[in-house]
């Protein structure tokens, strides 16, 4: 047993001192955060050395083509820009909706609205992925027309502390954080209360076994996506969208909407996700330093999948 379940109140006591020395440095000026940022990269990089096996093991894995040195260099890349985004993202605490509407870009956001107000849509999805900033994102409800409520998928945290901590994040720009196992409940709901979304899915994680579905060709992986996007997506006639990230500068980005269907139950099967999967992958191969490679992607493989509904057949 952890000591945080032992003693759930000093785990309480350390997460308020966590919290508040985040919200002590989002004061400061992002020049100064990205100072820290520039230091902090040493220390997780060549002191901590931070999943750094996990991370040279799957860009070789990626980009075999690519020589050792190249990918070492993207991997320096990746570290920096990580440490970046820690700091970036305690900037929100304290982070002015002028100062986010100068540093973020939302391009065609205007005219995804209306075309989903020509084409009588209720709901309008996009796709994004753990690349740039996506916390940063969460900021787009600020560009909606008010008969638009914005809304993103998450996974709530395990601390309820930290889990309030990036609610609170995420919900400050006007959108509305929903939970991912009530997403299709809150969606049908929001259809039969007549309420128009426009909402984010993250939908670039590592399914649990029981959740694979479907598979298909990603960064040289057999690779499963979540396809609860694209079912629920089918169901309610929602419009699907990609959102192509960008970051011209340090503190900036550049958010452009890509429209992927209409119509998405006139698609085959599966043919949204893998649309998306493709989307995500050409961005990475043009700038594979700003995707999160820390997370353990392929940790789940296709072999074994196999292996296990084999098992499962036979033992049936």
């Amino acid at each position: 047993m952890s000591k945080a379940k032992r003693h759930p109140y000093l785990a309480k006591v350390g997460t308020n001192i966590l919290l508040g020395l985040v919200w002590l440095l989002s004061h400061l000026p992002l020049r100064v955060l990205y100072s820290i940022s520039t230091g902090f990269y040493y220390l997780v990089y060549y002191i901590v050395r931070y999943r750094r096996k996990l991370v040279s093991r799957q860009l070789a894995d990626s980009f075999p083509e690519k020589s050792e040195s190249e990918r070492k260099q993207i991997a320096k890349r990746f570290y920096r820009f990580f440490c970046d985004y820690i700091v970036e993202t305690l900037k929100l605490a304290t982070m002015s909706h002028e100062e986010m509407q100068r540093r973020v870009e939302f391009v065609g956001i205007e005219e995804m609205q209306e075309v989903l107000k020509r084409e009588g849509k209720q709901f309008g999805f996009f796709y994004l992925g753990h690349y740039c900033n996506w916390e940063w994102l969460a900021s787009f409800p600020m560009w909606l027309n008010p008969v638009w409520q914005g809304a993103q998928i998450y996974h709530p945290l395990y601390n309820k502390q930290m889990d309030d901590f990036f609610i609170n994040l995420r919900q400050q720009f006007g959108g509305i954080c929903i939970p991912m196992k009530q997403t299709l409940r809150q969606i049908l709901t929001a259809r039969k209360e007549e309420k128009q979304l426009i909402i984010g899915f993250i939908a670039d994680q590592a399914p649990k076994w029981e959740a694979m579905h479907h598979w298909t060709s990603f960064l040289n992986h057999q690779t499963s996506f979540f396809i609860g996007t694209e079912k629920i997506a089918r169901q309610v006639d929602a419009a699907l969208y990609y959102i192509h990230v960008t970051r011209p500068r340090r503190g900036y980005y550049r958010a452009e909407f890509e429209l992927i269907s209409m119509h998405p139950a006139e698609l085959a099967e599966f043919e949204a996700t893998d649309r998306y999967a493709a989307l995500l992958e050409q961005q990475i191969k043009e700038h594979p330093e700003l995707w999160l490679w820390t997370h353990h992607r392929w940790k789940r493989s296709h072999e074994e999948w196999l292996k296990r509904a084999s098992s499962s057949e036979t033992s049936a």
